[in-house]
């Protein structure tokens, strides 16, 4: 049956399967202690559902197990090698964008179509074709979508390990993968976790802009710059603003920075395939967006959720980041031109970002002393 399960999920994209039981008891006091400890920040539902993300059978009564899948989203468009693993090439590419102000970052997994959208219809064709293979079954398919611990049930299913960075790491994948999940009501023969191998690696809390990675396996969101650009109603805390640097819509430094994700695979399907403006974008380019147009180019897209408003209190706060590093001239007048342009007419959240980023100025540089 479980051979028969994964050439099915196979063949709908996704990469790998595993199956779990649903006792997570263990992973309870973790969970109660992150909690505990603030560190969701205002994302109130993790409060509000508490334990309940740890006790799959309270979520879905009659859950006996959980089939878990990995889908890898990497972009089509770059070099591979045979098998399907991405060249090295992506992550330099990054770097190269990431470095140069006046671009526009956004996380590799939100360049393409919404993933909850694509993962969720696949698991409910791979549910179908259970209910075909054993009669009528119970189930319901989640991606990111409910108070699930996705990485646990994935480690215990064998799709990987918890990296220190708290994401999902497979030898041969890296972490550039979704994680979705079918909770069942009918036992399934369970497929065996992995050993982790980080071992005394500490490049993702290392590179952490704002040092989110408070201890290996330990996230305070609220510093967080994927939390804070998409997550976070509010202003963007002013003592994160500068770290945020070009990065409008999420971070991916700590996985960048990861060594396992030299082995990160190209997505299967086109779906993942990135979006005009969201893989090669300049700010002044998507600043000048309006409303209706955001909303057209985003129709389908993750960023979608996020609103108008905090994509624009975002691109303001690159804006600046870009105005403090830009030398005087034509360059940064323009961008300055572009800010001041849209002032008035702001949302106050927005608007507050650009009177920020509109006094934040390149350092000058000191000449080099004259020998003698």
């Amino acid at each position: 049956m479980l051979a028969r399960i994964r050439d099915e999920a196979r063949a709908l994209g996704f990469s790998q399967i595993g199956v779990s039981g649903i006792d997570l008891s263990t992973a309870e006091p973790g969970l109660t202690a992150w909690l505990e400890a603030g560190f969701h920040g205002s994302m109130r539902y993790m409060q509000t559902h508490g334990l309940k993300r740890a006790r799959p059978a309270e979520l879905v009564p009659g859950t006996v197990s959980v089939i878990s899948v990995r889908m890898d989203y990497l972009p089509r468009g770059q070099a591979s090698e045979p098998d399907g693993t991405a060249t090295t090439d992506w992550i330099a590419h990054e770097h190269v964008r990431l470095a140069d102000p006046t671009q526009a970052v956004v996380s590799v997994y939100a360049r393409g179509r919404d993933y909850h959208k694509v993962l969720r219809q696949r698991l409910e064709k791979l549910a179908q074709s259970l209910c075909t293979w054993l009669g009528p079954l119970g189930h319901r398919a989640f991606t990111d979508s409910a108070p699930v611990l996705e990485v646990e049930l994935a480690a215990r299913s064998g799709l990987g390990w918890r990296g220190k960075h708290t994401l999902a790491l497979h030898r041969e994948a890296g972490s550039m993968f979704f994680l979705g999940e079918l909770f069942v009501d009918v036992a399934l023969p369970g497929t065996p976790a992995v050993s982790a191998h980080c071992g005394s690696c500490s490049a993702c809390l290392d590179i952490c802009p704002t040092q989110a990675i408070v201890a290996p396996y330990r996230l305070d969101a609220r510093r967080c710059l994927s939390y804070l650009s998409i997550e976070h109603e509010g202003p963007i805390p002013v003592e994160f603003r500068r770290a945020m640097g070009n990065r409008v819509y999420g971070c991916d430094d700590c996985q960048l920075a990861c060594p396992w994700n030299k082995y990160a695979k190209r997505a299967v399907l086109p779906d993942f395939d990135a979006r005009e403006g969201l893989a090669d974008g300049a700010l002044e380019a998507l600043w000048s967006w309006d409303e209706a147009q955001w909303l057209r180019r985003m129709e389908g897209s993750a960023i979608r959720r996020i609103g108008w408003t905090r994509w624009r209190r975002n691109l303001a706060v690159a804006l600046g980041n870009a105005l403090a590093q830009l030398p005087p001239g034509a360059a940064s007048q323009t961008l300055k031109h572009a800010l001041r342009s849209a002032r008035d007419h702001a949302d106050p959240l927005v608007r507050e970002h650009i009177d920020w980023a509109l006094v934040q100025e390149a350092q000058p540089t000191c000449p080099a002393p004259v020998p003698g």
